[in-house]
């Protein structure tokens, strides 16, 4: 075992939506931070989707295996690199509605309030907005909750192509709105995440300290297990210890409950920071469904540019929410598209001979996203060194309703639009994308005041352990049907004040 002879004040375990976005909060204090990050830097020519095939999967999955319900195997589509999975993300960063923070009751059950409501997470919206260069309008979708601000710059336009279809569908009395996308428009990487305005603005701070190929195995604690003590990480094929005064695990909402589960001690027999039994519990994973249009050649590499949310809340004769959708730009920057087999399959029957980059140059497509509900069957478990994501889908019949819904706003759409920009095929392919899509895990360590039914505290401090916080998408109680991105951004804004005020 190799210990690292500094003491650091933070640790930051993940670089992130979470970590990346704290460590710049952070940095200003002066304190001394060490961020550890399992992956390296990601080259700049794998970032700009634009200009790689995004159907080469190897490039944005995990060089490991995790194992199913069912105990077989598949390789995650996450990356483990500095940005963590905001280097792979689709960049719409978008506000729970302010109903999302209640509780809402679904058709299968019932979708907690959090401890925390809208008003408290306002002022951190607006300010992740500003970090992150939000392009968007505020005040086009009637389910937008209050703004402080306007988004910082304004939306982008939509590609011609887009114009039409999004013209058709507001003439169905719907509401299509400016999707609010994190852009920085630099030619290199359009997109913004939390290595350019996170990380390397962190990194200006001689107080700040990057490790990469460091992935952490266990937090090791004083004797009651009431405070961590040190970070155990394999860098290089060696043990190495690191001791800090306050621990941030951000390494997303699996494999941070899966620290936690590994890092068992006499005083924490179950997992640290686990006394509630809910550590890996409660799993949460939208119910994610691409439909696609055929169209007229195009580009295949442009930006997400439109939303709807006229079903959120649901529908006339259906009283429950149903969920989101968005387009989903180019398909051919586009990585969760690419595990689509079943879209890809009967797209290939209808244009047969084309190969799959033809047919996403001739297609338009559509994601349509519902809420998961939490459920203590749905988690991470750790057996034997394997990592087990146990998981049954929930909130079934509205997510489909949705895709039946929305497919039959596209018909409608497409009788009354110019031939020229769409090809009429009278079908539109759809197919949920699978397990080793955990872009949204969300929930495995929830927040709320009482520590029998919650791991964290509401500053996503363990009830557990005085100095360890969690500040990925593991806090969630609830995931909404909205990306989690932007309020995980914001969390971990709201969690630096209190950082701040405690380092003081």
């Amino acid at each position: 075992m190799i210990i690292d002879d500094a003491h650091y004040d933070v640790i930051i375990v993940g670089t992130g939506a979470g970590g990346g976005t704290l460590a710049q909060k952070l940095a200003p204090t002066g304190k001394k931070i060490l961020i550890l990050e399992r992956g390296e830097v990601m080259p700049l020519e794998e970032q700009n989707r634009s200009n790689v095939d995004i159907f080469k999967k190897e490039l944005y999955h995990a060089p490991e295996q995790w194992f199913d319900i069912a105990g077989e195997p598949f390789s995650p589509q996450t990356k483990y690199a500095v940005g963590g999975n905001t280097k792979i993300y689709g960049a719409a960063l978008l506000r729970m509605r302010e109903r999302d923070f209640e509780t809402v009751t679904h058709q299968e059950g019932i979708s907690p309030e959090w401890c925390v409501k809208y008003a408290d997470f306002e002022p951190y919206y607006t300010e992740a907005e500003r970090l992150y260069q939000v392009h968007g309008v505020v005040g086009a979708d009637p389910t937008e909750p209050p703004h402080s601000a306007d988004y910082p710059y304004p939306a982008m336009p939509h590609e011609p192509q887009m114009e039409e279809v999004i013209g058709a569908i507001a003439a169905q009395s719907l509401h299509p709105a400016p999707l609010p996308m994190a852009l920085t428009r630099q030619t290199e990487d359009p997109t913004n995440d939390s290595e350019v305005s996170g990380i390397n603005p962190a990194l200006q701070h001689p107080n700040v300290t990057l490790k990469t190929g460091a992935t952490v195995t266990t937090l090791h604690t004083n004797p009651s297990g009431r405070e961590v003590k040190a970070v155990e990480a394999e860098v290089g094929g060696q043990p190495y210890l690191f001791l800090g005064d306050i621990i941030v695990l951000a390494c997303g909402a699996i494999n941070t409950a899966a620290v936690l589960l590994r890092s068992c001690s006499e005083a924490c027999s179950q997992g640290l920071a686990n006394s509630s039994g809910l550590v890996g519990r409660n799993l949460m994973k939208h119910r994610l469904s691409s439909v696609v249009q055929i169209s007229k050649p195009n580009s295949g590499k442009f930006q997400r540019s439109v939303y709807v949310n006229d079903f959120y809340w649901g529908e006339a004769g259906f009283e429950y929410p149903m969920g989101h959708i968005y387009n989903a730009g180019g398909l051919l920057q586009d990585i969760i598209f690419a595990e689509s087999p079943p879209v890809l399959s009967v797209l290939a029957k209808m244009m047969p001979g084309f190969g799959l980059q033809q047919m996403a140059r001739r297609s338009i497509g559509w994601w349509v996203q519902s809420e998961d509900l939490p459920s203590a069957e749905n988690r991470v478990r750790v057996d034997n060194k394997k990592l087990y994501v146990d998981y049954t889908p929930n909130n079934t019949e509205p997510h489909e309703r949705l895709v039946y819904r929305w497919t039959e706003v596209l018909k409608t759409a497409e009788k009354g639009m110019d031939k020229s920009l769409l090809q009429m095929s009278g079908r539109h392919p759809s197919g949920e994308m699978p397990l080793s899509v955990v872009a949204h895990v969300c929930g495995t360590c929830c927040f709320g005041e009482d520590p029998a039914t919650s791991v964290l505290n509401p500053d996503c401090r363990a009830h557990d352990v005085d100095n360890l916080y969690v500040v990925d998408g593991s806090f969630f109680p609830s995931i909404s049907a909205t990306s989690p991105a932007l309020t995980i951004m914001a969390n971990a804004l709201r969690v630096g004040d209190r950082l701040i005020e405690r380092l003081k």
